[in-house]
């Protein structure tokens, strides 16, 4: 069964276990007998969707279903160190999950196993199970795959997981292991057909497909080549680097837009092909070139570009302590005039505190939720402004920032948008009798997130628990005494063994 099959599955009692079996204040001893459960929804609920204190991951690790540990092995609550004991599980299914990256949600987002796990899964898993592993990868383990000890580690960091430096390639065509020394002259010689002209001719498909679009995109491509392949396929070849500068002329007055916004985004692009394209009559090509490099500030401010605000702003870089960028670049940038520009620097991690404390008051909107999104030290008050302002993709993600102010959320209960009705009900100090209107809210979300409210009165918790829609909700209340969980236990024998408490 899939887990929305296993969820779905569940009869009312057994979904006001699994609301227990998320309640944060749920004590050790209720959520062992939980996981004793004959119910894999309840199991489910409990491995792999909240966090679990060290007694529980210990039992959960030592079960002995597959089917439970690996609802455990996908848990991106769980700290990785504790999801990495799992690593040498005698069961496939189970190694299987610990191997690919775990499901994300609005606040969760996964994070990387430790590197000794994921070379210990590069060591000894089999090749199927390693297709997904690329994202548990840290980046201090990325960089050094092609020089680990570990043979089987570089024969992988050899595929072409990340480009090798000259350096890197010559030491791996020489290591002293064959199988590592093959898949590296492999990958040299893809790179070497790929800059070579009469190979990627050689190479091309006749047909449309992902081999006959990567070599029109990143191949050295020969001048019979590029003629024939510029009336049907003028959109990849744009973006080639290897096209002359002649061919790049002609595709930057093609009639179709899309190749010439392709082509406004070359470092290549010449200063007539520049000056053309800044009174393009399209505005995505305008706006495309407005971003060149080699722009000045002045050159930028000239080019009439319109920069839209209803998009989604969505950008999580994966955290790497080691890699600095270019703080100078970052400067400009966070002082463009530009917008998208200011978009770039908001999206860095090592942003200046100066830099920082600019941007939190930028006047564009995709600035100020980027800086939110991506920057540790975004300040309350934006992270608060971003989400009352955007509506966009990871919006409920805002919330879950280190920074994100939750005292005085209450004074939004009465809000007109559903959303930040739901963000009052983050204010700890809610009252007690605005979370019992919020559980009779027209949205579903509200009414969900106001069952589980700890100021919610207990009359109140207790009624909802017989409730079809909102018992699970109710049984996952931290404010729920535990007597009561005891009782909501004890009257499903059936499913919980040694239920008779």
């Amino acid at each position: 069964m899939t887990p929305e099959q296993i969820s779905e599955s569940a009869g009312p009692a057994e979904r006001r276990l699994i609301g227990l079996a998320l309640n944060p204040a749920a004590p050790v001893d209720v959520l062992l007998r939980l996981l004793a459960s004959e119910s894999a929804a309840v199991r489910m609920a409990l491995c792999r969707d909240r966090v679990l204190p060290d007694p529980v991951v210990d039992a959960v690790v030592a079960h002995p279903d597959g089917t439970t540990r690996g609802f455990f092995a996908e848990n991106p609550y769980a700290d990785p160190e504790q999801r990495a004991r799992l690593v040498d599980d005698p069961e496939y299914r189970v190694r299987g999950r610990l191997a690919r990256e775990p499901r994300a949600d609005d606040v969760c987002m996964p994070r990387p196993l430790p590197d000794r796990t994921v070379v210990r899964i590069i060591e000894t898993y089999e090749d199927d199970l390693l297709w997904e592993l690329n994202r548990l990868i840290s980046p201090g383990l990325r960089r050094a795959m092609a020089t680990h000890p570990s043979a089987k580690v570089r024969h992988m960091g050899a595929n072409g997981w990340r480009s090798l430096t000259p350096r890197e390639l010559a030491a791996l065509l020489a290591d002293p292991d064959p199988e590592v020394q093959k898949a590296a002259a492999a990958n040299s010689r893809s790179y070497a057909r790929l800059r070579d002209p009469d190979a990627v001719r050689e190479d091309l498909p006749a047909h449309p497909c992902h081999a006959h679009t990567h070599l029109l995109m990143y191949g050295a491509l020969a001048p019979d080549v590029v003629a024939e392949a510029l009336p049907r396929h003028a959109r990849l070849i744009a973006r080639n680097a290897s096209v002359p500068p002649e061919t790049v002329a002609l595709l930057a007055a093609h009639p179709d837009p899309k190749v010439r916004t392709h082509v406004a985004q070359r470092p290549d692009l010449g200063p007539a092909e520049r000056r053309a394209l800044a009174v393009d009559p399209d505005p995505e090509v305008r706006l495309a070139l407005s971003v060149h490099p080699a722009l000045t500030e002045e050159e930028r401010a000239a080019i009439d570009y319109e920069v839209e605000q209803d998009k989604s702003y969505c950008h999580y870089p994966v955290y790497d302590p080691e890699l600095v960028p270019d703080l100078e670049l970052v400067r400009a940038h966070a002082l463009s005039a530009h917008p998208l520009l200011r978009r770039r620097a908001a999206r860095e991690l090592h942003l200046p505190a100066d830099l920082v404390a600019l941007l939190a008051q930028d006047s564009d909107l995709g600035v100020r939720v980027l800086l939110g999104q991506n920057h540790p030290d975004a300040p309350a008050a934006l992270l608060l402004r971003s989400f009352l302002e955007y509506t966009g993709r990871g919006r409920w993600h805002l919330t879950g920032h280190g920074n994100f102010p939750r005292a005085g959320l209450a004074r939004f209960a009465g809000a007109e948008g559903p959303a930040v009705r739901r963000l009052a009900l983050l204010d700890p100090g809610m009252p007690g009798d605005v979370a019992d209107r919020l559980t009779r809210d027209p949205d579903p979300q509200v009414r969900a997130d106001a069952a589980r409210h700890p100021r919610l009165p207990q009359d109140r918790i207790a009624a909802l628990l017989d409730d079809p829609e909102l018992g699970r909700r109710a049984a996952a209340n931290p404010a729920l005494p535990v007597a009561t969980m005891y009782e909501l236990i004890a009257a499903v024998p059936e499913v919980v063994a040694g239920a008779d408490c």
